[in-house]
């Protein structure tokens, strides 16, 4: 079956994830993503661990089905070879360091002028302009200047969040922004320059924070694994010592976990607890209420009254027992791809497109397509060549 962006080309001047990730996307979608790395080393991605089976755990999860060339872009037949590259392709991205584009040429001005159908897409850290243009970055460090980190954690306890989210945040600005070009040019016939910043994706997902702060007259302070705004929702402890989540999100959830699940039904009237409001500022009281109910029960027994009352409840997983969800089981989400290092499990793009399968090709090592691209992407004739 063909794939939605079959026949897509795109050039990837990429390392780490932001980038990588929003090209792996396009790639599942059937594009060609071409990605040029240095000769040797490669993208520094690939050095980060060796936990898949001696292969980087962030390299195998954002460079799936790509073409991997390696050229030297100070060496006057490699970067012929990229400018021939350039001439076919659909799509550009690049998120090397600041100004770094620029001096090799490279710049969404200079292609496109070159290119108009070409489609640029320039990956920062915090933008082109301002005093912090030039300030180098990575993912935990633009989460700092966001403000992420401080409402992260516990009073007293900041902490990153698990994952790489100013880098997906970035990553996935840039492939939607991609893909609304493509959509754009199919209409026009004319390309276009984009660029998106870690620091400005991230700031968006910082508008719930901040409408709070700047309107609500209180600072924002971490909430650990509980909701800042919401109450009850979050963890509760049980008689067998293990934790459930739960969350209330509407007055008939309450009243139905104050009659069905606490068996408790005076406290719908509890004047602590008459509206959200006021329950997120008793919320310590409330817990202790919620606790003290539970710890006549164990983890299992509180998820089934729960359930029963249709209230949404979670256990708390590892990440080994996610990989075994049973959701992920049921729906049969996990597919297997190639490696370097073999054969890996991983899971179906979040996306699905009815009567087709994404993709999902091999892994690529170092320049293992080197060869083939020099082959078809030959000088032409009126050069005389390299």
């Amino acid at each position: 079956m063909n794939s939605p962006l079959r026949g897509v080309t795109v050039v990837a001047l990429e390392q780490a994830v932001a980038a990588p990730f929003a090209t792996r996307q396009l790639a599942d979608l059937g594009a060609r993503v071409i990605k040029v790395e240095r000769p040797g080393r490669g993208d520094f991605a690939r050095d980060y661990d060796g936990r898949v089976k001696g292969l980087s755990a962030y390299f195998v999860w954002v460079n799936r089905g790509k073409e991997s060339v390696a050229l030297d872009l100070k060496d006057d037949t490699d970067r012929s070879l990229l400018d021939r590259l350039l001439a076919r392709a659909d799509v550009f991205i690049q998120n090397l360091g600041p100004g770094a584009a620029a001096r090799l040429g490279l710049g969404a001005d200079v292609l496109r002028a070159r290119h108009p159908r070409l489609i640029t897409c320039d990956v920062s850290d915090y933008g082109a302009e301002g005093p912090y243009r030039d300030k180098k970055a990575y993912d935990l460090l633009v989460q700092c200047e966001a403000g992420l980190v401080s409402i992260t954690g516990s009073a007293g306890s900041p902490a990153r969040p698990g994952i790489s989210i100013a880098d997906i945040a970035g990553g996935m600005y840039a492939y939607t922004g991609i893909l609304t070009a493509l959509y754009e040019r199919e209409r026009t016939g004319e390309g276009s320059a984009l660029s998106v910043s870690l620091f400005d994706a991230l700031a968006e997902w910082m508008g719930h924070p901040y409408f709070a702060q700047a309107y609500g007259g209180a600072p924002i302070a971490p909430s650990g694994a509980r909701h800042p705004s919401i109450s009850p929702y979050g963890h509760y402890r049980c008689g067998d010592g293990a934790r459930v989540f739960l969350s209330v999100q509407n007055d008939r959830e309450w009243t139905a976990l104050c009659e069905q699940v606490l068996r408790m039904p005076a406290l719908v009237r509890d004047p602590r607890f008459a509206d959200n409001p006021l329950r997120h500022t008793h919320d310590a009281e409330l817990t202790d209420v919620i606790e003290k109910c539970f710890a006549g029960h164990t983890a299992d027994g509180a998820l089934a009254l729960l359930e029963g009352a249709g209230i949404a409840h979670a256990r708390l997983r590892t990440v080994a027992e996610f990989a075994d969800h049973p959701q992920l089981t049921a729906r049969d989400r996990w597919r297997e791809f190639d490696s370097p290092a073999g054969p890996l499990r991983g899971l179906l793009p979040p996306v699905e497109v009815v009567g087709r399968e994404a993709a999902m090709g091999p892994v690529p090592a170092l320049g293992a397509h080197t060869a083939a691209i020099r082959a078809e992407f030959p000088p032409s004739r009126a050069s005389g060549g390299d």
